[in-house]
């Protein structure tokens, strides 16, 4: 008897230090990283971006902008939740797009390294931060493309672009999902143990759907021609969100590109096909 609840002590202290480990892990590679951090994982792809310190309204942001020839077009990337600048490094390193394209990527409000301020919970707010980044560029070069929550941001504005991209867009509340874990958040007893850029995600993850309600009506109209990338087996954005859209737009104005057995992590998944196709709206 002794021997076995030694084991078991010996097993439990093991697990413990094992949850500590993966949970400290965990923290770390979610938490957004410093300019330093941003900058060298640019440097290691071989491109050194501007990053530069901004305000809109009352806030400070980060954005990070790859502008090597003002002659071209310029995407601008909204991140989704939780979500950050380094989500499209990949696309902002890489050599054929930097021969056609401007890129700007930036934190949103909650999601900034050492952020002050929680995320606005608010659509509207949201796509009127995009459009003070948006607004000193030719809109007619400009491509704005949205990643789940940054979908709904970049839909809801009603300035004329090049082009709307969408991946995997979180944009139709019936089929908005709330995963179980947001109970970790929502109890008590448990929020302790969340780190602190996930509490911002479960604020917005929690009162997205009700915002979705304000713009689901008005999404129609939107005036640009509007492209849905999204995979046909994502279970936290369900592809029925893009099929939606799909039922609201003239074909001449919208176009669904499906991407067989694909995840919502299709932006790091299919980068090459998700960049070939940003590629082909570039010319």
């Amino acid at each position: 008897m002794k021997i076995v609840k030694k084991v078991l002590k010996i097993l439990g202290i093991a697990l413990f230090i094992i949850f500590i480990g993966l949970y400290a892990l965990f923290y770390w590679a979610t938490s957004p990283k410093s300019d330093e951090k941003v900058r060298s994982e640019f440097q290691e792809l071989g491109v050194t971006p501007v990053i530069s310190k901004e305000k809109f309204k009352t806030f400070d942001y980060r954005k990070v902008s790859i502008l090597r020839d003002t002659t071209l077009p310029t995407i601008v990337f909204v991140h989704g939740t939780i979500g950050s600048v380094l989500d499209f490094k990949r696309y902002m390193t890489d050599s054929l797009m930097l021969a056609k394209a401007n890129m700007i990527v930036y934190d949103r409000i909650g999601y900034n390294y050492k952020e002050k301020n929680n995320v606005q919970e608010s659509i509207a707010f949201e796509t009127e931060m995009l459009e003070s980044i948006t607004k000193d560029l030719n809109p007619h070069k400009t491509i704005v493309v949205g990643y789940s929550y940054g979908g709904p941001i970049v839909l809801a504005s009603k300035r004329k672009y090049k082009k709307v991209i969408l991946f995997a867009p979180a944009v139709y509340s019936k089929v908005e999902p709330m995963p179980w874990m947001l109970n970790f958040y929502k109890w008590k007893l448990t929020r302790w143990m969340v780190p602190p850029i996930w509490k911002q995600a479960s604020k917005e993850k929690m009162s997205h759907k009700q915002d979705l309600e304000k713009f689901e009506k008005q999404w129609n109209q939107n005036p640009n021609t509007i492209i849905s990338i999204h995979g046909d087996d994502d279970g936290i954005v369900p592809f029925s969100n893009s099929e939606y859209l799909q039922t609201i737009f003239p074909s001449s104005q919208f176009t669904l590109v499906t991407i067989p057995e694909a995840g919502h992590g299709l932006v790091w998944t299919s980068y090459s096909r998700l960049s070939r196709e940003l590629l082909n709206q570039l010319d």
